[in-house]
């Protein structure tokens, strides 16, 4: 039985080309899941063991949660391609800086270091562009010689002023830059002239991260500022001295560290780690951080192997129609049903594999030709590409499997019909296909339940005062179950049911959608109707196939128009000023490119919207986080009217009282009237400490001094003129350069927390500031100060009678020179919202249209084996005069009519399942409902050209054959 099952699958392998094309594409996809998700994974550790490569970090002792800021978790989320930080999944306490010297003293310490990483600062090319790469950030980071001991100049030298930086070599190429080339670097506090002293290298590929070395204590100044906390750091990297300046193993670190551990004060609220330790909690943060892309990916894989499944099974459906006799023939010759079911199983295996093979090839070149367009774009990725022997055997299994489900119920058709009927030419009649219809209209009415109930759990998370049903029991199962579930479970059931549902709309669609072909193309147009309507489960199977594709891309043009349309109307409805202005960095705006805003011919009024850094609300252990921010009083006149839930929005922000967002309100409890306390952080001068630090380096500078002149004194009592004037011109150097120093070096300051209790005067609904709180400068003034707040957007209004167009042209001169600020119209702010949502779908289209050029397969799969079970008759149609013309015209509306079939059921459903997803997410600022109707009508025009051109290859085929061959085919 096994060699008749090959046999019959070479003798039908030309049928099973779609059917192979369909697994590959399906198997290519997990295969090359996995393969990313690998390449990924290699790149990260790659990256890790050169970037965080110390051999023990010192970091705080207690776990927290990370509240610094928006721009500190930036920083903080180049973790994996910069040295500085080691942070891990988990934030900790930080730690003072003074523990460096402490750690130094330790036995078996090399070289201790700390190293600044500062975010939002952005390279300028030599064609005076900003230098970025598509996804990569930009990092600065303080670097001298010894601190990163995986980075080695290879030109120059490192930098040792503002003025001055090193770059990565990547960085350098991608710029167009060389030692000695002078350039712009834009700080966050503004652009200033940089000359090019270093270019350096690291021991991996950083996946094109803009890596800028500055001066030390520049970067320190400004990690200091960015965070808003002086002299205290994330970690203290450590390098140990047992290997000779080679990476110390993983028990040597340990030693290292429990010797640093010892050595630590007991009040210094740190701890030693290993090395290793921190590479593998950041490799397996950022890991998970990347998690999301095989799932993504796989997904696709899915609907690629669950649409091919359809192909697959109209494949088996019509070869065991066809070789029934020959079936019948076995079973007559003593052949038991087990045995005729493995005939056909054994062509599905033979299948399964052939098509896994190309798969597993498709997703390693798939993996390849991805790496290659990163590289392209200026991400240079490093990591292994190669598909693993695991991945190999989970990609054949798949695909062997997805085969045989697909061909298991053709086969139990085959092994179970009876001889005597299976030789009859009129075998096995087309089953009633409406208790199938009556199955999936069930589960659909299931689904829409599933999706209501989802409705009524959204709409009484947004609004207290409505209850999702009226049985306490259901509302809190509600409650605790959330929108997800019921969102997903309601989408599965519409979907499995309508393509149970299908076969019996097939009748009615027929009539349909054929009563214009019928009466333009009379002969031709109702025998495709009717040949549509005698294989309703061959039929419905071919629409389902490109119903699912289309369902999920409608319903994803549902949620973009729909997305695109509430942002929109924010802007249209609430937003009032003429400009606004951001940073296209870490989102902070410079002090200088404010004033030139605000000086700028033709401005009537600028709005500063501040992030205030680390704010907390109420006290002791109950605390809880919001974004805060700091705007004018104009706010609600002049920028966006507030659309108020209670209270007045206006009058509380310009009297010094909390804006809060509904959002915050509710998860927090608040109502108009109530005082919470605000605790913040304000950096200031700590006058005691800066003033030891000035009477400290006075000693050290004159114990150096009379050290050398004692010395100096010593070499002249020895005779040794030259020694003696050597050491008199060292410590004359030493006092000229204590006359120089920058005094700002010993200016200590100190972190105060503040705690203000603020009445809450407003909560607005507003979707931009749902989730914030807002007060005005005043009470701000009072909670932070610059060194913990910052600018992130300007709205800017002309003054009466202003010509728009010209004042932003003048706007756009202004910020010119800060090259990350930029000025946009409204039309413009609302285009740059719309890109953006664009940009998230552009992918999820592609890739979704994997499953419609297969479900294209399938309908050429379908006809093409509908056209030679009807060789017979067709070669009767041509015998009694049907031109050639006439047969490709029937077979083209005959797929066209597929076609149309699996959009409309997919349009229908998509639509709908954006609708509710819409209405779920409404409060989550979904605000408005659009259908983009044009695109969706697109989709039907363009089903109508995928029939057409699926009808071609079969009706070449079946006009290839003669006539009088045709007629006599069995």
């Amino acid at each position: 039985m096994i060699r008749i099952g090959l046999r019959d699958a070479r003798a039908h392998f030309g049928r099973f080309v779609m059917s192979i094309i369909a697994i590959a594409l399906g198997v290519s996809f997990v295969v090359g899941s996995f393969c990313f998700r690998e390449m990924m994974s290699s790149q990260v550790d790659q990256m890790l063991a050169s970037n965080s490569d110390a051999d023990v970090y010192v970091r705080g002792s207690e776990e927290q949660q990370d509240d610094t800021s928006m721009s500190s978790a930036s920083s903080s989320s180049t973790s994996s391609s910069s040295t500085s930080s080691s942070d891990e999944s988990k934030s900790y306490n930080r730690i003072d800086e003074s523990l460096a010297d402490t750690i130094a003293k330790v036995k078996g310490v090399d070289t201790v270091s700390i190293t600044y990483s500062v975010s939002g600062i952005v390279l300028v090319g030599k064609d005076g562009n900003a230098v970025s790469t598509t996804g990569a950030p930009t990092v600065a980071l303080g670097l001298a010689k010894g601190t990163w001991r995986s980075a080695t100049l290879t030109e120059g030298r490192w930098a040792k002023t503002k003025g001055e930086v090193a770059l990565h070599s990547f960085a350098a190429d991608t710029a167009g830059l060389k030692v000695g080339d002078t350039t712009k670097l834009v700080y966050p506090d503004g652009a200033v002239d940089v000359k090019v002293v270093g270019i350096f290298d690291t021991d991996s590929s950083q996946a094109g991260s803009i890596i800028i070395g500055l001066a030390p204590s520049v970067a320190k100044d400004y990690f200091q500022q960015e965070t808003g906390q002086v002299g205290m750091v994330r970690n203290i990297g450590v390098y140990g001295s047992a290997n000779d300046g080679k990476p110390l193993t993983v028990t040597q670190q340990q030693t290292l560290a429990d010797r640093i551990a010892k050595a630590l004060p007991s009040d210094s609220k740190a701890r030693a780690v290993t090395g290793q330790s921190v590479r593998d909690d950041s490799a397996a943060a950022t890991k998970k951080a990347l998690g999301f892309i095989q799932p993504l990916i796989l997904i696709f894989a899915v609907i690629a192997l669950f649409v091919g499944s359809f192909i697959i099974a109209n494949t088996f459906s019509m070869i065991v129609r066809e070789s029934m006799r020959g079936y019948a023939l076995l079973r007559s010759v003593g052949a038991s049903p087990a045995q005729v079911f493995s005939t056909v199983i054994v062509q599905a295996i033979v299948l399964g594999l052939t098509g896994s093979v190309c798969g597993i090839g498709l997703g390693w070149g798939m993996v390849r030709l991805i790496v290659a367009g990163m590289g392209h774009m200026g991400m240079p990725m490093s990591g292994a590409v190669d598909p693993s022997p695991s991945d190999m055997l989970v990609g054949l299994l798949v695909g062997v499997f997805v085969t045989l489900v697909g061909a298991a119920l053709p086969a139990r058709r085959a092994a179970m019909a009876p001889p005597i009927q299976a030789m009859n030419e009129t075998v096995n009649p087309e089953k009633p296909v409406w208790p199938r219809g009556l199955a999936g209209l069930l589960m659909i009415a299931c689904g829409v339940v599933s999706w209501l109930f989802c409705w009524r759990i959204a709409l009484a998370k947004a609004d207290d005062t409505v209850a999702i049903s009226p049985w306490g029991l259901l509302n809190d199962w509600g409650t605790s179950l959330g929108t997800g579930w019921p969102l997903g479970v309601g989408a599965g059931l519409v979907v499995i049911g309508v393509i149970v549902l299908s076969p019996a709309l097939v009748g009615p669609a027929g009539a349909v959608l054929g009563w214009i072909p019928a009466h333009v193309f009379t002969v031709t147009g109702r025998l495709a109707t009717r040949n549509l309507s005698r294989g309703k489960r061959r039929t419905a199977n071919t629409a389902a196939a490109l119903f699912v594709g289309v369902a999920i891309v409608s319903c994803l043009s549902v949620v973009a128009s729909s997305a695109k349309a509430s942002v929109a109307g924010i802007v249209d409805s609430g937003l009032t000023s003429d400009f606004s202005a951001m940073s296209a960095s870490n989102g902070r705006i410079p002090d200088d490119a404010v004033t030139a805003i605000e000086k700028t011919k033709g401005v009537g009024s600028v709005s500063r919207s501040r992030m205030l850094l680390g704010v907390t609300y109420g006290s002791g252990d109950d605390k809880t986080t919001a974004m805060t921010f700091a705007e004018q009083p104009s706010l609600f006149t002049d920028v966006f009217a507030p659309v108020t839930n209670s209270g007045d929005a206006d009058k509380a922000l310009r009297g010094g009282e909390l804006v809060v967002g509904i959002t915050v309100a509710k998860d927090n409890g608040w109502k108009v009237g109530d005082t919470v306390t605000v605790n913040g952080r304000q950096v200031v001068v700590d006058k005691e400490a800066t003033a030891k630090a000035q009477a400290d380096y006075q000693q050290q500078v004159q114990n150096n001094i009379a050290a050398l002149q004692a010395e100096a004194q010593r070499l002249m009592a020895a005779g040794d003129a030259a020694g003696a004037q050597a050491k008199v011109d060292e410590a004359t150097k030493a006092a000229e350069e204590a006359k120089n120093v920058d005094p700002s070096t010993l200016v200590k300051t100190k972190t105060l927390e503040t705690h203000v209790k603020a009445r809450i005067g407003a909560i607005i609904e507003n979707s931009v500031y749902r989730s914030m709180v807002l007060m005005n400068d005043a009470l701000a003034g009072k909670i932070a100060n610059d060194y913990t707040m910052f600018t992130i957007m300007l709205f800017v209004n002309a003054k009466d009678g202003e010509d728009l167009a010209a004042l932003k042209k003048r706007l756009v001169n202004a910020v010119k020179p800060y090259y990350v600020v930029n000025v946009q119209d409204r039309e413009e702010f609302k285009s740059t919202m719309s890109s953006m949502v664009d940009q998230i779908l552009i992918i999820l289209y592609a890739l979704l249209a994997l499953s419609i050029v297969i479900a294209v397969f399938g309908i050429v799969n379908t006809l093409a084996l509908s056209v030679s079970e009807r060789t017979r008759e067709l070669g009767l149609l041509r015998a009694i005069g049907t031109s050639n013309g006439q047969v490709r015209g029937m077979l083209a509306i005959e797929a066209s009519m597929i076609a149309v079939l699996g959009t409309l059921i997919g349009v229908v459903v998509g639509t709908a399942a954006g609708v509710v997803i819409r209405q779920v997410y409404e409060s989550n600022g979904l605000e408005k409902l659009s259908i983009p109707w044009g695109q969706l009508g697109a989709f039907l025009l363009c089903s109508i050209a995928v029939g057409i051109i699926a009808a071609l290859p079969p009706a070449r085929r079946a006009l290839k054959v003669p006539v009088l061959d045709a007629v006599a085919t069995d």
